[in-house]
């Protein structure tokens, strides 16, 4: 029995098994007091909600001013393409207007050049050349004799009475005027009838 006394007599070795227990930390709002667990979710559901509202108008700004480069530079683009295109036009019709007093000229010396005269004939082959080219450039011949006077294709430099044509219109030519393309390059100069 004395076996048994020992045994009941001495403490059995209890084993406790330690398990963590969460330990949940008492969070406080602005002014100090408790957030319960569900208040809690609300508040980070809410400041996260506010972060996607920023983050969404900020890519929305970022977008549009993306937007509004594109733009910009597309209309950039077109404005240099037609400023280019208008100074080629711009240089084109300065050089073919300080050509023309050439093709003047030698339209004055075929109309009063004498008859039969071969020199005359390759005179005028040349200059059908030369009007030949300036048609093929773009550029043709306002035509005035007879027409209505229009400042803007005409300069007036006399304006004098004549029963054979209608007051306001050209009795005559005395200068042919071109047009390169819709713009005038040189206008006619004509006499007007009054």
């Amino acid at each position: 029995m004395s076996e048994k006394k020992s045994k009941e007599t001495k403490p059995e070795e209890v084993v406790e098994e330690v398990t963590e227990v969460p330990v949940e930390v008492e969070e406080t709002s602005e002014s100090g007091e408790p957030i319960e667990g569900d208040e809690q979710a609300e508040t980070e559901i809410e400041a996260l909600q506010k972060q996607l509202e920023d983050a969404e108008a900020k890519a929305a700004e970022n977008l549009d001013g993306w937007q509004r480069a594109q733009a910009e530079f597309v209309n950039y683009k077109n404005r240099v393409q037609r400023d280019r295109e208008m100074d080629y036009a711009s240089m084109k019709g300065d050089i073919i207007k300080k050509m023309l007093p050439v093709l003047d000229d030698m339209e004055r010396a075929l109309a009063n050049r004498p008859d039969g005269d071969s020199w005359a004939n390759g005179m005028e082959l040349i200059a059908r050349k030369f009007q030949n080219i300036l048609e093929a450039e773009g550029v043709k011949r306002i035509e005035a004799a007879g027409q209505e006077f229009d400042p803007n294709f005409h300069e007036a430099i006399s304006s004098e009475p004549n029963d054979e044509v209608e007051s306001g219109h050209v009795i005559e030519v005395v200068q042919n005027g071109y047009m390169l393309g819709e713009r005038v390059i040189r206008p006619a100069m004509v006499r007007v009838a009054q």
